[in-house]
């Protein structure tokens, strides 16, 4: 099973760029039982920063398990959700965009 640290390492590769032209985006990950990290999107570009944005566009609060679950395919994001293993604070429609920027493996 991956690891938080190598789902965020594999992320950048994972990235549609022309799905993300124009945008400027930052999603933040609190993930409880570990780090926090936030990917800014900027124009078609994606950077994924260990620790907490000033000013993030969405953040979701996760366990590391949950996480990885989503994240692989294992866990069905919108049912984690309403189950309460992931939270959001800011823009709760652009949480539901992630998977929109970045190719399933």
């Amino acid at each position: 099973m991956a690891t938080v640290q190598e789902i965020f390492e594999e992320m950048p590769r994972r990235f549609d760029a022309s799905a993300a032209m124009g945008q400027q985006l930052i999603f933040q990950f609190d993930i409880t039982d570990g780090e926090t990290y936030h990917i800014a999107i900027n124009d078609g570009t994606c950077r994924v920063i260990e620790g907490a944005s000033e000013d993030p566009s969405v953040t979701m609060i996760t366990d590391s398990e949950s996480f990885v679950g989503i994240m692989t395919g294992e866990l069905d994001g919108m049912q984690a959700f309403m189950s309460g293993k992931v939270r959001t604070e800011g823009n709760m429609m652009l949480a539901t965009k992630l998977n929109d920027f970045f190719h399933n493996e």
